[in-house]
């Protein structure tokens, strides 16, 4: 009976994916046992600038493996070599830890929501979509799983379903930190190219999904106030006459001169990251701006946020600390890029993934690029995990097809952002739903034909993009 009960939890249970470090391990061995397996070659390089030359492969005729001891004896080198870049992530991350922990951006939310609450239904949910839009695009995080509840009392009050609780938060946060201009940082160091030196085109492109992500939402809402059978949680019995509407935890917040301080330092960041290599043509210390400012911008945030000096060292600590097993991951993808260039074996893999696409328009192979990272995107959510294991394959390809990096970078961005709102090992999402009481399967047959149209729009802006001959901005 005992047996019975253990194989019966166990099925409850199910698969569980395994932990990031053992899903890198894994790789890493795998990767060297395919410099055993994978035919050795290589590209012919340009000797002025280095960049690969695509119709010039050849295969050297014989195997150059790496041993897994060889394989565990690169860490050091992966890991130094990534180094600028992982200690670029843990600062910046600090930072930001530092600023949301004064609570600006809460009382910031707070305030305006206390503001629109007494105003018309629709006017009501454009603009609180519109500010968790822009809070997930600057603010973001998985922490942002907190303002469900917020979204569950204005559902209420607006008679609405609990679909609608999670559209107003989770869903608008996920479209903003999906398609955020400052949110492929990391990815654009691993690319190689600016960083932020795409903010523009990303803004306009996240302003573009925000109203389109609006549209879908505002039209399921109209639909349930004319029929509210037509609900999805309709069989789970939600009745909009049987909604018992409590805003007695919404209070009053006033805007202190702090908050607004706090708020525009950590905005006023990016005006001077994105501002000086265009207004000096500089670019060569972008690391040494981003840390120095992200140092400064954290220094006085928790200063103005009225932290003591001991905090204020404190909370950089746990920022760094929370961030530092993302670096690590970036020097363990660092290792397995050494491993596959010193089995050879790099070039062969990106030469078989590359020649049937040579031959097709350019917009075809960064449709493409998007595509197969939101099917990853689905069991690796984390965008820097992810930048860290694909750039060093996804870098050679865009080299080979003749291709900007920041071109790249886009299609990283838009195949990274859509699927995390249907992704089972996104905590966010399925956190979301449990706190909104929506069973998950309910929750993506409601968005899943919302990321697919996210999806073809990214398709289609990825062909306008490599078609017109795009220039960053």
């Amino acid at each position: 009976m005992a047996g019975t009960q253990k194989t019966a939890e166990k099925q409850k249970k199910g698969f569980k994916m395994p932990h990031l470090f053992w899903i890198m391990m894994g790789l890493l061995l795998i990767t060297s046992l395919l410099t055993y397996i994978i035919p050795a070659g290589q590209f012919a390089t340009d000797p002025e600038t280095g960049k690969i030359l695509g119709d010039q492969f050849n295969y050297l005729g014989y195997q150059t493996p790496v041993s897994p001891i060889q394989m565990m004896l690169s860490m050091l080198e992966g890991l130094t070599s990534s180094s600028l870049i992982g200690w670029a992530v843990m600062v910046s991350g600090a930072s930001v830890g530092i600023v949301m922990g004064t609570g600006a951006f809460d009382r910031f939310l707070n305030w305006a929501i206390y503001k629109l609450k007494d105003k018309d239904d629709s006017v009501l949910i454009v603009v609180m979509f519109v500010l968790m839009v822009y809070l997930g695009a600057f603010g973001g995080s998985d922490a942002l799983i907190a303002i469900v509840p917020l979204g569950v009392m204005f559902a209420k009050k607006l008679r609405l379903d609990p679909i609608c609780a999670i559209g107003v938060s989770t869903y608008a946060t996920l479209l903003g930190f999906g398609t955020g201009p400052n949110k492929q940082a990391t990815t654009q160091m691993l690319m190689g190219v600016q960083i932020y030196g795409t903010f523009g085109t990303m803004f306009i492109s996240m302003n573009i999904f925000m109203i389109l992500g609006l549209i879908m939402l505002l039209r399921y809402v109209k639909k349930i106030k004319r029929d509210p059978t037509k609900s999805l949680m309709w069989d789970d019995g939600w009745r909009p006459e049987a909604t018992v509407v409590d805003t007695s935890s919404l209070k009053e917040e006033k805007l202190d001169w702090r908050t607004v301080t706090v708020l525009l330092i950590y905005l006023g960041q990016y005006v001077v990251l994105v501002g000086y290599p265009l207004i000096t043509g500089d670019t060569s210390i972008t690391f040494k701006l981003m840390i120095s400012v992200s140092i400064v911008v954290a220094v006085l945030c928790g200063i103005i946020g009225q932290f003591s000096f001991d905090k204020i060292g404190n909370e950089f600590a746990k920022g760094l600390a929370s961030m530092a097993f993302v670096a690590f991951v970036i020097g363990l993808a660092k290792v397995m890029s050494i491993v596959m260039t010193n089995g050879n074996i790099l070039h062969t893999i990106v030469f078989v993934l590359t020649r049937p696409l040579m031959n097709l328009p350019r917009s075809v192979a960064s449709i493409g690029m998007t595509a197969v990272i939101s099917v990853v995107n689905l069991f690796i959510p984390s965008a820097s995990s992810k930048s860290a294991i694909l750039v060093p394959i996804l870098q050679p390809i865009t080299e080979t097809l003749g291709m900007k990096g920041e071109l790249a970078v886009q299609a990283f961005q838009y195949g990274d952002g859509f699927t995390n709102m249907v992704s089972p090992f996104l905590g966010w999402t399925v956190g979301s739903c449990v706190t909104a009481g929506v069973p998950f399967p309910k929750w993506v047959k409601w968005v899943f034909p919302k990321v697919l149209a996210f999806m073809a729009l990214s398709f289609v802006a990825m062909f306008i993009l490599t078609e017109s001959g795009w220039q960053p901005f």
